[in-house]
């Protein structure tokens, strides 16, 4: 057994926090590092000892593999639990963290770039029979050809980018026409975004729904699932609300899914906690699309209905123990909800809205979690992602788990900035939600431009309206103050974004 007593979490905000606080039930000493920025978040007020690894940008400071190291080397850490994104999944870094003497808790390196490929990927789960999107098994670069292929394959297609995800290097292509502008564009953002210009075609499954399954593994061959995540509430191919289990799965075809999953982690030997992601068509056909080799963002769902703190058993299988149970010793318990409360403006196309939590108070009650990194007064950094927390609800039934979110986003108070906590509520309340009968394109299907505005009042309350706007105007004292000017309270992103200098 590899003991672990010091552990750093290589992160930031709430996963750091989370993280932090699995270790320290399991009695370890913390560390955490931080950005110039982030001087005063919570994770470094709760760790042991936090160390500051440079300026603000994540470049030079939390994806400074080197200086990572250096601060493990000097105070005497053990083992390195990455989170999610940064460096969670980049095998040089695993690979640095062991040829160091520390543990990486994740996966091997080895691991990581076999799926880190999505082509890889693809042909390591050949073997196992996994269901595959029709389409390329191989990167493509010359455009003839990859025009024969899609027609073989059939309008709309998908070019992919073959490393990273996000949506980044991803375009959907509905006719021969657009086909090369699309393919040199999706060349081009996928080399920017991750140095690897390699591109690949899929048939686009239209209407589908987005399936993960949560898998585990120890370094004894061990290998379970921990059943589903429907995250199909996606903007931009990024989820925004996530639930356990899935409305639309049958017994059968979870167990089919739980199955493949498993064979898709023993196709690389996968240590850890990993995530497999299938596409689920309307006529229930699934396919593999992607194994994400890290924790995900929506884990706490799965620890609702499993009762399993997913973090202790990465931590556990890091320091070579095998899994305490069997896949027949797992069940599903209740229905778990999550939304992730970001500070984005719904109404606007989901953009960014940072600033200062003018107020925020959490709600509280039975089955309500809330994992995030803030408190009130802070600042949303604009270096970051711009997730405040992740608002987690569970209940005994789906219909328990809907209605307490709907009650904790009513609870949860947030000024000084624009959020995802409205369009939650909107969500949660539309009957193609509430009937399970949705996928990924929800937004672009039930989420007008204008649904989050108040409707318009009667002519009887608009005109008792204006009445007393004019009887405050003639009562309010003259003001030297410019009627388009922004506050100057208001956050220097905002001043820009209104074009203010």
């Amino acid at each position: 057994m590899k003991k672990i007593t010091k552990l750093l979490v290589a992160n930031r905000g709430e996963i750091a926090l989370r993280v932090l606080r699995s270790a320290k039930e399991m009695g370890l000493q913390t560390v955490a590092i931080y950005s110039e920025a982030d001087r005063n978040a919570l994770h470094v007020r709760y760790a042991d000892e936090a160390v500051c690894v440079g300026p603000p940008a994540s470049k030079d400071s939390y994806l400074r593999g080197d200086k990572i190291l250096e601060v493990c080397r000097q105070l005497g850490v053990d083992a390195i639990h990455p989170g999610y994104g940064f460096l969670s999944e980049n095998a040089e870094f695993a690979r640095m963290v062991t040829e160091a003497g520390l543990i990486f808790v994740g996966p091997s390196p080895e691991a990581m770039n076999l799926m880190g490929d999505k082509l890889s990927a693809k042909q390591a789960v050949k073997a196992y029979n996994i269901p595959l999107v029709p389409g390329t098994d191989e990167a493509i670069s010359d455009v003839e050809e990859a025009k024969r292929i899609a027609a073989t394959v059939g309008f709309p297609i998908l070019i992919k980018a073959s490393a990273g995800g996000g949506g980044k290097g991803m375009r959907i292509v509905n006719s021969a026409t657009d086909f090369e502008e699309q393919m040199q564009l999706a060349i081009n953002e996928a080399t920017s975004a991750f140095g690897d210009g390699s591109v690949f075609i899929e048939k686009f499954v239209t209407g589908p729904r987005h399936i993960e399954i949560q898998v585990l593994g120890d370094e004894h061959g061990n290998i379970v699932h921990l059943f589903e995540r429907e995250c199909s509430i996606q903007r931009r191919h990024q989820k925004v609300i996530e639930e356990a289990p899935s409305s639309v799965l049958t017994p059968e075809l979870r167990a089919e899914m739980g199955r493949c999953a498993v064979d898709v982690a023993r196709a690389c030997n996968y240590t850890g906690a990993g995530t497999v992601e299938f596409l689920l068509d309307y006529q229930h056909n699934f396919y593999f699309l992607e194994m994400n080799t890290r924790l995900q963002v929506e884990h706490p769902v799965t620890e609702q209905i499993t009762g399993l703190d997913l973090v202790k058993e990465q931590i556990k299988v890091a320091q070579g123990l095998p899994l305490a149970f069997r896949q027949e010793d797992l069940s599903i318990n209740g229905h778990a909800l999550e939304l992730r409360v970001y500070a984005e403006d719904p109404q606007n196309n989901f953009l960014p809205d940072i600033g200062t939590l003018t107020t925020y108070v959490r709600p509280q009650g039975p089955g309500v979690r809330v994992d995030d990194g803030f408190e009130q007064g802070m600042e949303i950094p604009i270096y970051y992602d711009p997730m405040i927390a992740k608002l987690v609800t569970f209940g005994a039934t789906r219909e328990e788990a809907i209605a307490r979110m709907l009650r904790a986003i009513d609870e949860y108070q947030i000024t000084g900035i624009q959020t995802t906590l409205d369009f939650g509520r909107y969500v949660l309340r539309h009957p193609a939600f509430v009937s399970g009968n949705f996928d990924t394109n929800f937004i672009r299907d039930h989420f007008p431009a204008d649904a989050l505005k108040p409707a318009a009042p009667d002519e009887a309350t608009a005109k008792l309206a204006a009445v007393l706007t004019a009887m405050l105007l003639t009562e309010k004292k003259p003001s030297t103050a410019t009627a388009d000017a922004p506050a100057a309270t208001s956050s220097a992103w905002k001043r820009n974004r209104l074009g203010v200098r």
